[in-house]
């Protein structure tokens, strides 16, 4: 199911063994916009540590008890490899990570979990990483960081990212919410992550492939409501592009 980042955001998080604490932010790549690691705050249980949780032990996300099933207990979590929450997550880093968990590192590959292009919580169904000549370097993002950047369109600034639409089963980032501010007052839009066409951390900017009008024009984005299949047909029909359910493994992101 689709979910706001904003929503998800103070969920707790409830382990084999007791609630840990609860989801801060979530950090992403900018190649294939997946969300790698939920941010976790764990409150006076781990002072000072940042706790990252990969979605590979994100069960379900109980929506009716604010709550995410993380199938790790307290233990593992509080031997896990230590990342300081003023430093930024690094290679060696994330090898040691998944290597303590035993999970393949999802850059170790040429599709969205590396050998997988499915997110594959099953080890025995999980494909070997391929060799190392198909690994890539990842550049992981925050959502709170790029929260805030601005959106220009082939023709003009549209607004600036209020939020991320995450899809829980698969971890995907399926769409940016834009606020359009003062030139569409009061209304909401979104945009796939796949019709970016330059990303500009420095300065802050995303270029999207889209004209202004067209966007202008796009099915309205109600913020209150989840969107629905119906919502995403209609949406991708208008832009003419492939929805992200068809068949075939998700395509990385270029820019």
């Amino acid at each position: 199911m689709l979910n706001k980042a904003k929503i998800l955001k103070g969920y707790k998080l409830g382990c084999k063994d007791g609630v840990i604490g609860e989801a801060v932010e979530f950090y992403f790549d900018d190649r294939f916009w997946a969300v790698r690691y939920l941010v976790a705050g764990t409150g006076d249980w781990l002072a000072n540590r940042q706790v990252l949780i990969s979605p590979y032990a994100l069960r379900e996300v109980v929506r009716e008890d604010k709550l995410i099933e993380v199938e790790l207990t307290k233990k593992q979590i509080e031997d896990s490899p230590a990342l300081e929450s003023d430093k930024p997550v690094s290679r060696q880093f994330e090898n040691e990570f998944h290597a303590y968990y035993g999970w393949p590192a999802y850059y170790g590959g040429p599709f969205v979990w590396g050998a997988d292009p499915v997110l594959q919580r099953d080890p025995e169904k999980r494909k070997n990483n391929r060799a190392p000549k198909d690994m890539w370097d990842p550049h992981l993002r925050s959502t709170k960081a790029v929260s805030g950047y601005q959106i220009l369109a082939e023709d003009g600034v549209i607004g600036h990212i209020e939020d991320f639409i995450i899809d829980d089963e698969t971890w995907d980032i399926r769409y940016l919410v834009i606020d359009t501010g003062d030139w569409m007052p009061g209304k909401k839009v979104l945009i796939s992550p796949r019709w970016i066409e330059r990303i500009d951390f420095e300065s802050s900017k995303v270029t999207v492939a889209l004209a202004r009008e067209n966007i202008m024009k796009a099915p309205e984005y109600t913020p209150d409501k989840t969107p629905n299949r119906d919502y995403e047909t209609r949406l991708h029909l208008h832009y003419k592009r492939q929805g992200y359910w068809g068949d075939g493994p998700e395509s990385e992101v270029h820019v």
